[in-house]
């Protein structure tokens, strides 16, 4: 009787590969884990690549480049700016890949943050304050709207954070995801650092950039 370790050929393994970009062994050892199941093998790669990001989260990422986007007919144009650990890293395919990709998305979507903690309290509690209004309206008891206004709230960084948004050109996935995937490939901590965002003729155009931390 076959193992599942036998039973994944080496063109399950390279389609996988294309899929996502990660390492052959590691596509190799998630089409493994998902006993030869090449969506759950997707989602074990995406896993790992969140918790492999994290772990390199803390890294001083200090180089990088700048990219832009022009959008077709020059009415939109963003310029963005992604840093890594080293110089050799930003100048990879799959680095410019991922800078083309961000600048593209955000030229789509037009978010007005990076990160949920770049949010403004003032931009919180306006929200909060809107939702819990409507949420009222239903008569509901006051433990009832909270938990409507913490849904509500999911969706509003959904709609205006970078990096909770699904990626333009794969909606499964999120640019933190998309990110965490070229962290588990590269090796490197990245960031997008800050990105504007300009539209011909629209005088609210968008700037828009990581808060230090103390």
């Amino acid at each position: 009787m076959s193992t599942v370790t036998e039973t994944i050929s080496a063109g399950m393994v390279k389609e996988l590969r294309e899929k996502t970009g990660a390492p052959m062994m590691d596509c190799r050892n998630a089409l493994t884990e998902a006993k030869g199941d090449m969506e759950e093998a997707v989602v074990v790669l995406r896993k790992r690549g969140m918790a492999s990001a994290a772990k390199k989260a803390s890294r001083t990422a200090s180089e990088g480049a700048v990219g832009t986007y022009i959008h077709a007919g020059g009415k939109i144009g963003v310029l963005l700016e992604v840093n890594c650990e080293s110089d050799f890293v930003a100048r990879t395919p799959d680095f410019q890949e991922l800078l083309k990709d961000i600048a593209m998305h955000i030229a789509a979507t037009d978010p007005r943050y990076i990160r949920k903690e770049d949010v403004t309290a003032e931009d919180l509690e306006r929200e909060k304050e809107i939702y819990r209004a409507q949420a009222a309206q239903t008569g509901k008891p006051a433990p009832v709207i909270e938990k409507i206004v913490e849904g509500k709230m999911s969706k509003f960084y959904e709609e205006v954070c970078l990096l909770e948004q699904p990626f333009i050109k794969e909606q499964t996935v999120t640019i933190a995801q998309l990110i965490a995937q070229k962290v588990g490939k590269l090796g490197e901590n990245l960031q997008v650092r800050r990105f504007a965002r300009f539209k011909v003729g629209d005088a609210n155009w968008t700037v828009a950039q990581i808060k230090a931390t103390a």
